[in-house]
């Protein structure tokens, strides 16, 4: 096997964490933006709800409010899941709890309510939307909603200075970088190159890797995965996605009406 020209950079520049620091991230599938589907809206209490009594843990994205509060929504606009137009960033977090989710009657919840919902019951990735501009005032949100939270939870995002800002800001919080290998925002765009990638992990220096299911098996997590880093990957939706994630990963991010496992 042909040893890639990175590899020799990865071990200095993004060295693999302490396998007991990911360990408890590693022992139960994730439900997508909670375990939605069946009139249950993403991201949403009744979502999250859902995904503790499975005993799933839990994905879910994160924007900003206006006035600093971490919001747990994904997109940067309200337009496709709410009957409001206009960003996020637009409005106050006591605006947007008020917002309902569309066609229900549950709300955009707060990061921090949905961590009084959780308590420690089960394990949150939370993904941090992220593109152009400073990602300081986003994570330092994310920080305050964690502190003193003694459940599992880690951080992610595509953009490797959110990763790079919890090191140096709150190293005791464990980071991933998430990765596709196409698409078309920013971020996702330069994650596609081989060099761009290396560049995005030594500048990220994750815990973890959260993968494009749809580009696995590929070389680079492989890689990675070789030298301690685990890999979980996204969104699993089909029985050959997950068979390819039972060799290719070591946990899933799925969206299934009917996930496999207890």
């Amino acid at each position: 096997m042909l040893l890639s020209p990175f590899a020799l950079f990865d071990a200095i520049l993004s060295p693999a964490p302490d396998a007991g620091r990911v360990a408890p991230l590693m022992q139960r599938p994730y439900a997508h933006r909670g375990l939605h589907g069946g009139g249950l809206i993403e991201n949403s209490m009744g979502a999250f709800n859902a995904a503790i009594n499975g005993n799933f843990g839990i994905e879910l994205d994160i924007q900003l409010a206006r006035d600093g509060a971490a919001m747990v929504f994904h997109d940067d606009s309200l337009d496709r899941l709410t009957d409001e137009h206009g960003l996020v960033l637009n409005r106050t977090s006591d605006e947007l709890v008020k917002i309902k989710l569309a066609g229900t009657s549950q709300t955009i919840p707060t990061l921090s309510h949905l961590i009084t919902l959780v308590a420690g019951k089960v394990a949150l990735l939370i993904e941090i939307k992220s593109d152009d501009g400073p990602v300081g005032p986003v994570c330092l949100a994310v920080r305050r909603a964690l502190e003193g939270y003694l459940g599992t939870a880690a951080v992610m995002s595509f953009n490797p200075r959110v990763g790079q800002w919890f090191k140096d800001n709150a190293p005791h919080v464990v980071r991933g970088l998430v990765i596709t290998e196409r698409g078309a925002t920013k971020w996702t765009h330069r994650l596609r190159g081989g060099s761009a990638r290396a560049v995005s992990l030594w500048r990220a220096k994750p815990d973890f890797l959260a993968y494009d299911i749809r580009d696995l098996p590929s070389p680079f997590a492989s890689r990675q995965r070789r030298r301690g880093l685990p890999v979980l990957t996204w969104t699993v939706r089909t029985a050959d996605q997950e068979r390819t994630a039972a060799t290719a990963a070591d946990e899933i991010i799925f969206e299934r009406p009917d996930p496999v496992g207890p």
